[in-house]
């Protein structure tokens, strides 16, 4: 089978800061990307820049901050960039395709499942899909945020070799290199900690919304889905090349993690929760080492308004997110058991099972 690479690429990469299209990049990267599918390598890209391709053509003077005036200019934008990848690569004989996602697909299992499917036919079929957020529906409390988050999912869900975030940076850094030049550059990652976390920056740049921040938390998805990463600069031929074989100019994010199976992919990363439930130490430690169930007796506290089959969130003491799980309790059922043995809640609560959330509906994201 063809090794699979997920290459995103940002809107500042392919627009100016004006906005509009930059159509000799949008021609380099397509040469780059044609050169892995020449290598035999099956090429998933996924694209931002249809906001920032069509706020000017649509006549706004800069990128619109509005909901719906974003919507318009991403109506129009959307095709003049799928008008110029598929010209792009057809130069290669190469044929593109457009698949538009919400993370509303993403919370319906029948629904990624279907573009699962597209994208598997598509690349039997040699043909590259590009993917893009549905910028046209998609609301604010329900987008991605920008397209990082959104590559990793896809990365997880066809079980991809490799991610490739490009980024104007060559890789990440204790700090702002060009700020202070005494900054290292962190060529390996194993572990995303606080202290990695801390080392990225904040926002994008004017023509688009993801930092190195975002790209970390992609960084962080993918690797917990068992898909390695890559954070770094392609600007020169052969550069995305390097990139897949380990000599990038970027970091490289390591995973010993196994892909996950569907539902579990679907659970951790798809999912929409409704409601979080914080544990003490002894209930972390049984969820994330010991391969156990959360029982109400690990339990401090709950917040939202959850019902028996829906999704949320665990909390560690200290707020941190350590998985998500399908609850058996309503959020009452969790608030009333908290802390509570096995035996009492029993005594006091009528639940169909003692488990809050059972192991075998448990993702942990730590």
């Amino acid at each position: 089978m063809a090794e699979r690479i997920i290459v995103k690429i940002g809107s500042s990469s392919l627009t100016s800061e004006e906005g509009g299209l930059n159509k000799e990049r949008i021609a380099y990267f397509v040469s780059e990307l044609a050169a892995l599918h020449a290598a035999d390598r099956s090429v998933i890209l996924v694209t931002s820049g249809a906001v920032a391709a069509g706020f000017r053509q649509i006549g706004y003077e800069t990128r619109p901050k509005a909901v719906h005036e974003k919507q318009a200019a991403a109506a129009v934008g959307q095709a003049l960039l799928m008008q110029a990848y598929q010209e792009a690569f057809s130069q290669f004989g190469i044929g593109a395709a457009q698949i538009l996602l919400t993370r509303a697909d993403f919370s319906n299992r029948k629904r990624i499942q279907n573009a699962l499917l597209t994208i598997e036919e598509l690349l039997r079929l040699r043909t590259i899909p590009i993917i893009n957020e549905n910028d046209t529906v998609a609301t604010d409390e329900l987008k991605f945020g920008d397209n990082d988050n959104l590559s990793a999912l896809v990365a997880t869900m066809t079980k991809a070799e490799q991610l490739i975030i490009i980024t104007d940076m060559d890789g990440l850094y204790t700090e702002d290199p060009r700020k202070n030049p005494q900054a290292v550059k962190i060529e390996r990652v194993d572990s995303i900690s606080a202290d990695i976390m801390k080392f990225a920056g904040g926002a994008g740049s004017a023509v688009g919304t993801g930092g190195m921040r975002s790209k970390i938390e992609a960084a962080r998805i993918a690797m917990r889905g068992g898909v390695p990463a890559f954070i770094g600069k392609v600007q020169q031929p052969g550069d995305l090349s390097l990139a897949t074989s380990g000599f990038g100019k970027g970091t490289y994010f390591d995973t010993e993690m196994h892909s996950l199976p569907m539902k579990k992919q679907w659970l951790g990363f798809h999912s929409m929760p409704q409601g979080t439930i914080t544990v003490d130490a002894g209930a972390e430690h049984a969820l994330l080492a010991g391969g156990k169930s959360l029982l109400p007796a690990g339990i401090t506290g709950s917040s939202g308004d959850f019902h028996p089959g829906d999704i949320v969130e665990v909390l560690s003491v200290s707020g941190e997110t350590i998985g998500r799980g399908v609850v058996n309790y309503a959020a009452w059922q969790t608030q009333a058991a908290a802390g509570l043995g096995s035996e009492e809640v029993r005594r006091r609560i009528d639940v169909s099972r003692i488990e809050v959330i059972h192991r075998d509906e448990w993702v942990s994201l730590k």
